[in-house]
């Protein structure tokens, strides 16, 4: 029976897909704004997606183990920042190229889980059904009542409220700290930050460690906000969108909210209309083949910022 035209707003445009979106977006809104702090010094971090898939897994890994989804989170963070540490060490000390280390974290990453897996599980796939953890959710009380909005943000995680949260946050540290200025002026003009006094390095590991922080949190919402469990590359890609959606947000802190919440939305649109019975192909390659656009457009634009500092280099 194919499934009538009202019934498909009706699956779009209900209290359930809000919910599911909100679930959806937080990830990619974590590691975007996560990107945004290496793009604001002038790295195009590809490894995010590394990032999220390693603390996804160390989430279940750990916070199974120990039955404890804070302990989880706290896990995810770390094993995210030590990819990140890694990913610091290779580019600011052996200044290796930023986007092949990206691809070279990513590449790490997925080949770690399975490896880990199978050696814990002794299943390269995905976690055993009893090794399940989930985070806990927050009840709003009478506000949960509220028509259409109440039942979409009741009963969210914590990690969803702090994605959120995060957007105000890093508007705050990036243009009223002297962290933030100074991290605005190395992505602008690394030759004047230097001059002026800035530590290039320093300002570029410091974005990259809490690039590595935002990812870990990221990556434990994937994987414990609703199943529970880790499945091999359970990321699919949203490492990369991320990266798009803080391009199309020129890391920005309510553009890149406004980008992740479309993607987040493209997705979980999809995911509604699966699960009510519709062809879902197309929405499924929506937010992958923005994200292809995007990253056409971050190369653009990061030719014509080397053209213009090697005309502003030749001018002086």
């Amino acid at each position: 029976m194919i499934p009538l035209e009202g019934d498909i707003w009706t699956a779009i445009f209900s209290a359930t897909t809000l919910f599911v979106i909100l679930i959806k977006v937080a990830p990619i809104l974590l590691a975007s704004i996560g990107g945004a702090f290496t793009q604001q010094g002038d790295i195009l971090n590809i490894g995010l997606e590394g990032n999220m898939l390693i603390s996804a897994f160390t989430a279940i890994w750990i916070g199974a183990s120990t039955n404890n989804a804070f302990i989880g989170v706290v896990a995810a963070v770390v094993s995210s920042i030590l990819l990140s540490l890694l990913y610091a060490l290779c580019t600011l000390v052996l200044k290796a190229d930023f986007i092949v280390v990206g691809i070279g974290v990513n590449i790490l990453a997925a080949g770690l889980t399975v490896f880990i897996m199978q050696i814990v599980y002794n299943s390269p796939g995905v976690t055993p059904p009893d090794q399940v953890i989930t985070l806990p959710r927050i009840d709003l009380g009478p506000i949960g009542q509220i028509p259409v909005i109440g039942p979409a943000i009741n009963n969210q995680t914590p990690l969803v409220w702090l994605a959120f949260l995060c957007v105000p946050l890093f508007s705050y540290v990036l243009y009223r700290t002297q962290f933030g200025v100074h991290l605005r002026a190395v992505g602008e003009d690394p030759g004047a930050a230097e001059a002026a006094g800035i530590p290039l390095r320093r300002t570029k590991f410091w974005s990259i460690l809490i690039a590595g922080l935002l990812c870990g949190l990221a990556g434990a919402q994937l994987s414990m906000a609703t199943l529970g469990s880790f499945t091999a590359g359970m990321t699919s890609g949203r490492g990369f969108i991320a990266v798009a959606a803080l391009t199309f947000g020129r890391a920005r802190p309510v553009p890149t909210l406004i980008a992740a919440l479309i993607f987040g939305t493209a997705d979980a649109v999809a995911d509604q209309l699966g699960v009510a019975g519709f062809n879902s192909s197309l929405a499924l390659m929506t937010p992958y083949i923005i994200t292809i656009v995007a990253l056409v457009f971050a190369g653009l634009d990061l030719r014509k910022r080397f053209k213009r500092r090697a005309l502003a280099a030749s001018v002086a």
